[in-house]
């Protein structure tokens, strides 16, 4: 990926991270994933380094829950 971040419209954090709307909005208001960004009047996007962060997070739990 480049060095700019993007932004990631809703199927693209669903594809990546495997989760379906109903819990990534779950998991956002509990502060366990990243907030979205308002982009427009009626649309919101996610950073993508963030969501990177948020799966590498997950990686590294799940290698360290092993230990």
């Amino acid at each position: 990926m480049s060095d700019t971040p993007a932004l990631l419209r809703m199927p693209q954090v669903l594809r990546a991270t495997g989760l379906n709307r109903t819990r990534l909005y779950s998991l956002q208001r509990t502060g366990q994933f990243p907030r979205a960004v308002k982009i427009s009047q009626r649309a919101v996007a996610w950073s993508s380094a963030e969501v990177e962060a948020w799966i590498a997070a997950r990686i590294a739990e799940r290698d360290g829950a092993g230990k």
